[in-house]
This record gives structure tokens, sequence and C-alpha cells, in this order.
């Protein structure tokens, strides 16, 4: 009794309750607006979707300046100097409006161009970009906002944004879909980020008065160059990363048919709510921890943590999920995509060494290891484009799967040679 008294006592577990609530909310959303999808707009949609989902990644992760990560390391070791945090809060804001000024005007003046590139020369979608044009402020804002909080140990409060925001994005995606289908859901995507900043404002303004925000008496410098590192880590994931996957689901449109774009959509999906679980858990609670570890030792204890804890329940969670593939399948779309089915079982082998990856690769964050995380992720990034493209000839949508499992179960053994002195 004392062992279990102690473990529903501990911070983890309290923290991971909160996680899984919101986690199983943002599963029990996805179940509705994923139905509300399939039947208003069907894998063709679901495809084009998915591109405008990998082009939003990119272009948050480039105008943010990658600085998300960095952010949690500073705030998380300034938490008890006041004027330190009002000076990172501050030099951030400035950058956020001079950047996503920028970045603006960019997008407004090359919709069409990028309305070719992302959706093709068929679809006339430029509105989308120009809408974002405006949203972004809002969109890096939050990401901002909800990276401070992280920083200052605030679990609950990133939790609680995640959750208003899983009801924020039913509720605009259910409107807009049932109202404009195709372009609604376009619309949606763009939307629900810039609606959450205010909802992270709130919960920041409980720590930091507004005139925090923009001082620029406070703007630090030094600061900049120090997460100049975390900007060209995301460099790399933040464009590369988003930019293969866009290629890929073209090359898959090109070789085999657009519904079957729409059905690795929709096996991605499914995939992006189990592992929802693992990201917020390690964002929230993991990473911090590994950014304050003063030697090997402690950073070993966090590692040792997640594999021992978390990753054998993942396991048997991702086991759960190929069982129950067809209840999955009917529950969240239609008769349609049953075809996704034959996707799940490779899927799941590649997503259960992400997962089991993702600890080891957030000691690239940590630690600023810009140059070896850089050199990795653009090698994991073009084993997956080539082998994408190799087994698409010829097992055709069932390729795109297998060729994610051989990439993230070479990635998964890079990293434990890289970092096996926190394994052993």
């Amino acid at each position: 009794m004392g062992v279990v008294k102690k473990i529903r006592t501990s911070e983890l577990f309290r923290i991971t309750s909160l996680n899984s609530i919101s986690v199983l909310l943002k599963i029990g959303v996805g179940l509705i607006t994923s139905k509300v999808l399939a039947i208003f707009i069907g894998p063709t949609g679901m495809a084009l979707l998915g591109n405008l989902r990998n082009f939003l990644v990119s272009m948050e992760n480039v105008a943010s300046l990658g600085f998300q990560s960095g952010i949690v390391k500073y705030v998380a070791e300034n938490e008890k100097d006041k004027e330190g945090l009002k000076k990172i809060i501050s030099t951030l804001f400035c950058c956020l409006f001079v950047v996503t000024i920028v970045f603006g005007i960019l997008l407004f003046v090359f919709a069409e161009y990028l309305n070719t590139f992302i959706f093709g020369k068929y679809y006339h979608f430029e509105y989308i970009f120009r809408l974002l044009a405006f949203a972004l402020p809002l969109h890096i804002g939050g990401l901002y906002m909800n990276a401070v909080i992280n920083g200052l140990g605030k679990f609950k409060k990133v939790i609680y944004i995640t959750i208003i925001g899983t009801f924020l994005s039913l509720l605009t995606t259910v409107i807009m879909v049932f109202q404009y289908q195709i372009y609604g859901a376009l619309i949606s995507i763009i939307i629900t980020p810039g609606l959450l900043f205010f909802v992270s404002l709130f919960f920041l303004l409980e720590d930091f008065s507004i005139t925090t925000f923009f001082k620029p008496g406070l703007f630090d410098w030094n600061l900049l160059q120090n997460l100049s590192h975390y900007f060209l880590m995301a460099l790399v994931s933040g464009i590369f990363g988003p930019l293969v996957l866009l290629l890929v689901r073209n090359y898959l449109i090109a070789s085999v048919s657009i519904d079957a774009a729409g059905y690795w959509e929709a096996m991605s999906r499914i995939s992006s709510y189990y592992l929802l679980f693992l990201n917020t858990l390690i964002t929230v609670y993991y990473y911090p921890k590994m950014v304050l570890a003063e030697n090997d030792a402690e950073t070993k204890e966090v590692i040792r943590g997640f594999y021992k804890h978390i990753v054998p329940v993942f396991g048997i969670g991702l086991i759960a999920v190929f069982v129950l593939k067809g209840i999955l399948i009917q529950l969240l779309f239609t008769d349609d995509f049953k075809p996704v089915e034959a996707l799940f079982f490779w899927q799941l082998i590649g997503d259960f060494f992400k997962g089991a990856s993702l600890i080891l690769g957030m000691q690239f964050f940590a630690k600023k290891m810009t140059k070896t995380f850089i050199i990795t992720e653009l090698i994991s990034l073009m084993i997956l484009l080539f082998s994408s493209i190799l087994l698409i000839d010829y097992l055709k949508t069932e390729g795109v799967v297998i060729a994610h499992a051989i990439t993230y179960i070479l990635y998964m053994c890079v990293l434990v040679v890289i970092f096996r002195k926190s394994l052993v």
C-alpha cells in the first residue's frame, strides 16, 4: 500500500494522469473531427489537408526561428531571476513582431505560387495563404507563450491549454466543414492556433504583466546568439522534415492516386493521436528535467525513468491499436478508408521506435549538439525520402509505412550509439 501511495502522490503520476486526460480528450475529439472530415471531404480532401498541415508546420518552425526548445531551457534556468525572465520575454516578442511581419508579407505576395506548389495547379486556395499571413503572429505568439509557461514548470497550465485547444479545434472544424466542406477544413487549420493565442496569453498574464512583452530596453543580443543554435536545428527539421513528407505525398499521388495519399494521411492522423501522449509528456515533464540535470548521473536517471515507466505502456498501447484497427477505422472514418487497415503494422513498428527515440533526441536540444543533430536529421530524412520513393514503386501505398519503419529503426540505432553513455 505504501508503494501505491508513493506512486499516486508522485509528480510524474499526477502529470501523467492529467496528460492522459488531455490525450483522451484529444483522441475523443479526433474521433469526431476525423469522422466529419471523412464524410464531407473524403480521401482526396484528406490528402490536401495533409499537404497544408505539412506546410504549416514548416512555416511555424521557421517563423518561430525554432526557439521553443531554447525558450524552455533558458526560462527554466532563470526561473528565480525575475529580471532575467523579463529580458527573455521582451527579446523574444520583439523578434516575433519583426519576423512575422516579414513572413506575413511574403505569404501574401507569393500566395499563388505557394498554392501551386502545395496543392497543384488544379486547385485555387490562394486565400488560405493570405489568411495565414495575418494569423501568423498569433500562431507564433502562442508557441512562444507555451514555451515560457513550460519553462516555468507550470505543467498543469500547459496541459490545460492543450485541452482548451482541443475543444476549440473541434468547434472550429465542425462548424467550418459543415458550412464550406474542404474550404472550411483548410480555413479551420489556420484559425484554431490563432484562437489559442488568447488562451495562452490569459495563463501567461498570471505571471507577467502585458508591458513585459515589448520593452526594447530589455532586448538582449546575447540571448539571440545563444538561441541561434536552436534556429539552425529548426531550419533542418522545420523546413526539410515537412518538405520531405510533402514530396513523398506528391510522389504517392503521382505514382498511385490522390486517394492513396488520403489513406496515408488517415493513418498519420491515427498515429498522431497516440504519439501526442509521448510528445506532451516529454515536452512538459522530461525535457525541463533534462535541461536542469547538472551531471550525467541525473541525465541517466531521467532517461531510465522514461524507458522504465513510459515505453512499456506505450508498447502495450500500440498492440491494442493494432488489434482494434478495424474498429478504429469504422469509428474515425468511413468505408472508403478500408484500405488503411493494410498500413497499420509497419506504421506501428515505426512509431514504436520513433517514440522510444524521442527522449534520446531531446538531448540534442538540452545539450545544444547542433552539428550532430543536423547531420543525423538530414541523413534520416534522406533515408525516408529515397526509401519511400523506392518502395512506393514496388509496394504502392504500403511502401510509405515500411519506409517509415526502416527510417526510425535506423534512427534509434544511431541515437543509441551517440548517447550510449546516457544508457549504461
